[in-house]
């Protein structure tokens, strides 16, 4: 009985790793150029946005203070 769940579990796994090999070889990956594009703007926006929330987290920090004292 063993023998057969045996089997069973690993047929499942071989069909498992190459369902995954199949789905691998369907991948498009981006060119150098587009990807180090696409992560010049990611870091860009990233700085922007952090650069606006230290902003507006500086504001409400002076307001807090100026309505405090």
């Amino acid at each position: 009985m063993e023998d057969a769940k045996k089997t069973v579990v690993e047929k499942k796994a071989t069909s498992f790793w190459k369902g995954v090999k199949a789905e691998f070889t369907k991948i498009l990956w981006p060119s150098k150029e587009t990807l180090t594009k696409q992560s010049v703007a990611v870091v860009a926006i990233t700085v922007v946005t952090a650069a606006l929330i230290a902003v507006i987290d500086r504001g409400l920090q002076y307001g807090i203070n100026f309505v405090i004292k």
